[in-house]
């Protein structure tokens, strides 16, 4: 039997190429395969295999000191959902784009972060303040689209790069003294996206700790999250429970759907959220109009 499991950590790390060989070592020997990334600033994965080789791995990446309280978060699915064992060493382990020189990280993490909400305290939150709580999404727009915590804020994001310049926009000067609830898929895009919020201004910060993953396992689809989850492997999306629903809209018939499909251009990377029905026609396969005028010609 086959899992995924999704972890970060923020941790100080001296010798960050010393991990990333560590870790790639690791990982080959137990047939692993996804993707991890290393920075000075700890460590972010996504890897499927066996449960017991999975298990093995865990057990070692927490014996190394710097990583030994790191989450695990399990879920469905399995190697073959990667193509191959990727693990590289970055700058950022996020792509906010130079927004590692906007924090700094300790043993205990991301200095200056929002306070953590497991998803009992969220809703505990939720009860005692109402609609003075504001989820903000810190995913990119596209994600949104097929699911969100209910009535969320969602930045104008295609990138990671763009959040910086959303957050000094003047776009959300009016909850800036409300409790702001950030989230993302595991919970580590919020961890930066926390601090840097409070450093623009914004007084009270909160983040879903384990992010929607840990929500989910929690609540399903039975609290404040609704629609599917956007992944970054061969699933491209999760659901929570059997009663999910259906948020997103076909771009061509605004039908109901949770499909992302590639752009049939190559070289555009965008996705495209289409029903199964158009799916069938390979004229709207693609992103935009200019896409499909770079076929052609």
């Amino acid at each position: 039997m086959q899992k995924i499991i999704l972890y970060y950590m923020f941790a100080p790390l001296s010798d960050p190429e010393a991990v990333r060989l560590w870790q790639k070592t690791l990982c080959d020997s137990l047939s692993l395969r996804g993707r991890i990334i290393v920075s000075r600033h700890g460590i972010n994965g996504t890897v499927g295999g066996d449960i017991d080789d999975l298990k093995a791995y865990v057990k070692s990446t927490k014996a190394y000191p710097a990583f030994k309280g790191t989450t695990f978060k399990w879920s469905e699915g399995s190697r073959e959902d990667f193509p191959r064992m990727s693990v590289k060493h970055r700058r950022e382990l996020v792509g906010f784009k130079n927004s590692d020189d906007e924090f700094e990280v300790d043993e205990n993490g991301v200095i200056g972060s929002g306070e953590h909400l497991k998803p009992k305290q969220l809703h505990e939150l939720i009860a005692a303040y109402g609609d003075d709580v504001v989820f903000f999404d810190g995913r990119n727009a596209h994600e949104a689209k097929i699911g969100k915590f209910k009535n969320a804020i969602v930045p104008n994001t295609n990138t990671s790069r763009d959040f910086i310049a959303e957050l000094e926009s003047d776009k959300y000067d009016d909850i800036k003294d409300k409790k702001v609830v950030t989230y993302c898929t595991g919970g580590i895009r919020c961890e930066v996206i926390s601090a840097m919020m409070k450093k623009r201004g914004f007084k009270d910060v909160y983040q879903v700790d384990g992010g929607i993953v840990k929500y989910g396992e929690a609540y399903g689809d039975d609290g404040f999250w609704e629609g599917s989850l956007r992944v970054f492997d061969d699933r491209m999306t999760v659901n929570f429970s059997d009663k999910a629903k259906t948020i997103g809209e076909c771009t061509h018939c605004a039908g109901k759907t949770s499909n992302f499909e590639n752009c049939a251009l190559n070289s555009c990377n965008d996705l495209v959220l289409i029903c199964e029905d158009c799916k069938k026609n390979p004229e709207l396969l693609f992103h935009t109009p200019a896409c499909k005028t770079a076929v052609v010609e």
